[in-house]
């Protein structure tokens, strides 16, 4: 496998764009690790090495359990506001940036603020529709980007889960246009029960792999939003079939997997609770994540640094009420717990709608990666070694004992009005590791 890979990357790229790959992700990126874990180590204070922006709310979809407000008034953060928060990360060490919305190549000025930064890379998670032939030719000429091109099922499926016509092959002809440019591409499934047998498939990544994409991402879908659609929802079981199918294709095919939720011994983690990430909404608001809508900061007010901002006392209470209570994902075991936090530190709701606090209330308990009776180990050399150095849970988890917590499977028709017993946190009196 690996020296098919490395064919690949011999005779299917071009060679510039793999070695700014190469140096400002991978080398680059690596010392953006290393200065976390030993600011944390040094001071304990957490400034994440990988920080994901949504530039745009506004976006061509509707999707299905969307929770972002894309029909609300078109807000972006600018090309000012944007070079002011890179270029004050990258004062902190940091180089990656992941690019989201909404659609971000809706966003007018994108690719001049792709430009101004060379010396950093960019993932761009987008639906390929504004990919034209020209963009995709200035992302070659920039070389510090990759698109990561997201499929959600078949055409029909397409349609129904993302709300209009013909996107499928909108999408395929967004990413033809960037294989055909020699960009370095990347392909991503948001896998829910209507798609886990089309494309969590040897067929489907072999037909990536024939087109030339390099990279593809199977991240499990989350019922957030105003339409959260719970139906979508993967089982427990389900999602244990995406994690060893991914381990199992990691040693037999020529492209790259990535996932966010594993370590290299394969015990669950969630970055937003280990630091490594943290999110910045169109507004400027600063969130644990994409998906929990509550913030304190806000990147345009300058009476604090984006040091103070990401290392917050709201953050540090969600990162340690997170890893105290599980080692998935809190939203959807306890978000019971999330909302006791929110009122705490009174965060404000960072959407359009107003409506995350009821939605949040209105949250069955859901099953979410952790399931440590049947943890899967990463069987390729390559994946353990990049993980155990660069990507786990770096000892976030330490003598936190998660043995009591009720099994996520348990907890499937529960809603956050009446939680489970187990693993309640008295959020006033919780400590945090020095």
């Amino acid at each position: 496998m690996y020296l098919r890979m490395a064919k690949r990357v011999l005779f299917e790229t071009d060679k510039r764009l793999v070695w700014k790959l190469f140096w400002n992700m991978g080398i680059k990126g690596s010392l953006s690790v290393h200065k976390f874990k030993k600011r944390m180590k040094k001071t304990g204070q957490v400034f994440p090495p990988f920080l994901y922006i949504s530039i745009i709310n506004s976006c061509n979809l509707r999707c299905t359990g969307c929770w972002v407000d894309v029909a609300a008034k078109q807000q972006t953060i600018d090309v000012t506001a944007m070079n002011k928060l890179i270029n004050e990360a990258k004062a902190n060490g940091n180089v990656f940036f992941g690019i989201v919305g909404g659609e971000p190549f809706m966003h007018p000025q994108i690719l001049e603020i792709l430009a101004a930064h060379p010396d950093c890379y960019f993932q761009v998670f987008t639906n390929g529709h504004f990919i034209t032939d020209e963009v995709a030719k200035e992302l070659r000429r920039l070389g510090n980007v990759t698109p990561l091109v997201s499929v959600e099922g078949s055409e029909i499926v397409s349609d129904e889960r993302r709300g209009r016509k013909d996107v499928l092959s909108k999408t395929m002809q967004g990413i033809q246009n960037c294989l055909d440019n020699k960009v370095f591409t990347g392909v991503c499934t948001s896998v829910c029960k209507t798609n886990i047998d089309d494309l969590v498939t040897d067929k489907w990544v072999d037909r990536l792999i024939e087109m030339g994409v390099f990279y593809t991402w199977f991240h499990v879908y989350r019922p957030m939003g105003p339409d959260a659609s719970p139906d979508l929802c993967l089982t427990q079981e389900q999602q244990q079939r995406i994690r060893k199918f991914v381990v199992e294709s990691r040693v037999n095919k020529p492209i790259i997997f990535v996932d966010a939720y594993y370590d290299h011994d394969g015990q669950a983690l969630c970055p937003a609770a280990t630091g490594i990430t943290h999110h910045i909404n169109p507004w400027g608001g600063v969130e644990p994540c994409p998906i929990v809508q509550f913030t304190k900061d806000n990147i345009h007010d300058d009476k604090r640094s984006l040091a103070e901002k990401l290392d917050s006392e709201y953050l540090k209470d969600f990162r340690e009420l997170a890893r105290d209570t599980t080692r998935g994902c809190i939203v959807l075991e306890r978000p019971d717990l999330l909302k006791q936090l929110v009122e705490k530190h009174g965060a404000e709701d960072g959407t359009v709608r107003h409506t995350a606090m009821e939605e949040l209330e209105g949250m069955q308990v859901r099953p979410s990666q952790y399931n440590p009776e049947l943890a899967i180990p990463e069987r390729s050399w390559a994946y353990r070694i990049a993980k155990k150095h660069f990507f786990n849970d770096f000892h976030a988890y330490d003598g936190r004992d998660h043995s009591k917590a009720s099994a996520p499977s348990v907890l499937v028709g529960a809603t956050s009005a009446t939680p489970p017993e187990p693993v309640l946190v008295d959020l006033e009196t919780t400590t945090r590791e020095e």
